[in-house]
């Protein structure tokens, strides 16, 4: 993959977060600047990468799907239930790579997706028992294993960065 595929990874990552809710737009217009510099270009990609802190929340909703488009990225609408299933698998990678505990990552899902992201669903019985682990016959080491298993098998379901590229928001 090339250094530009990369950073037009990156920007579709914190695409699919910010539609799910996972990142401020203020990051989204960040890695906008980095694709920027590392060459992409697009007159979209211009406009939203020059966005001040004070105007990315309005921009990033404005024109995020079309700065996808110019990339032949796929742009998921805000709250939208593929975004919500995307971001579930971004944040088990995070998670992985050592982004934070399994307890947090657990807690993390159950309150920002709950019962309603299929892939979340593992995770949100796993916080639910972190929260009983006292009434039950498994350790905590136990626990935290189980948790990465299943981060795992979320994890190795493959990203779709690319692809027709949807425009409701």
């Amino acid at each position: 993959m090339s250094s530009s595929e990369q950073v037009a990874e990156r920007l579709w990552e914190h695409a699919v977060l910010w539609s799910a809710r996972e990142v401020r737009a203020e990051e989204v217009v960040r890695a906008a600047c980095d694709a920027l510099v590392a060459g992409l270009d697009g007159p979209a990609l211009r406009i939203l990468a020059a966005c001040t802190r004070a105007e990315a929340d309005e921009e990033v909703r404005e024109l995020l799907p079309e700065v996808l488009g110019e990339l032949g990225l796929v742009f998921y609408p805000l709250d939208g239930e593929a975004a919500r299933e995307h971001a579930v698998r971004l944040l088990a990678r995070w998670f992985l790579a050592g982004g934070t505990s399994p307890r947090e990552f657990t807690r993390r899902l159950h309150r920002n997706h709950g019962h309603e992201v299929e892939a979340a669903l593992p995770f949100v019985g796993l916080d639910d028992v972190y929260d009983t682990l006292e009434y039950t016959d498994c350790t905590v080491a136990e626990l935290d294993a189980e948790v990465v298993a299943e981060a795992r098998r979320i994890a190795a379901r493959p990203n779709e960065p690319s692809g027709p590229t949807g425009t409701s928001g």
